[in-house]
């Protein structure tokens, strides 16, 4: 194949390990039934007016399987970052003596769990048409090498071909992913 295939097939490799990593790292943010400061990470706070994620405030740690920490740098923030928990989507209710805020994760509902495998199940949907969406450029991108005579189309069915076996691996690597999210969440 030429270098210039090549190229854009490593590139189409790269860019679908990274959507299974960033729907990895999604996955960390839904709620199980141990206590994980990736919880925390999508919480974003009204800090004098100005948008700032949680972690940039406060440190933030899981001291027991059911209780998170939230310690901020700067104790004015404490209203702020309460508020924030309070608005948020993760249902927790948290409590404050001044210096830190606390948040204790009750056992999950059967219910509650299986809102939460929907949830995740969703989150890897959205991973899985990142991962289509590389290959419908790379596609793309391939049809134009042809059509420019760079390359021929043997060439460019040869190149579909390792694409497609590049697709159905990652999604393959993402089910695998969701698969142990899901047993995570619903074990008791």
């Amino acid at each position: 194949m030429s270098e210039l295939i090549d190229e854009l097939l490593a590139d189409a490799k790269d860019r679908m390990a990274k959507s299974v990593e960033a729907t990895q790292h999604d996955f960390g943010s839904v709620r199980t039934g141990r206590a994980n400061p990736v919880l925390l990470d999508r919480i974003v706070v009204d800090y004098y007016g100005a948008p700032t994620p949680l972690k940039q405030l406060a440190t933030i740690s899981a001291p027991e399987a059911r209780l998170l920490t939230v310690q901020p740098y700067d104790k004015s923030s404490i209203k702020a970052i309460e508020k924030a928990i309070n608005e948020s989507d993760i249902g927790l209710n948290p409590s404050n003596d001044g210096n830190m805020v606390r948040l204790v994760l009750p056992e999950l509902t059967e219910e509650r769990r299986k809102e939460l495998v929907k949830v995740v199940r969703h989150i890897a949907e959205e991973g899985r048409i990142k991962i289509r969406n590389v290959r419908r450029d790379c596609m793309h991108q391939l049809r134009e090498i042809r059509d420019e005579g760079e390359a021929g189309a043997d060439e460019e069915h040869r190149a579909e071909t390792e694409l497609q076996k590049l697709t159905d691996g990652r999604i393959a690597d993402l089910d695998a992913n969701l698969k142990a999210k899901e047993e995570e969440i619903l074990e008791v």
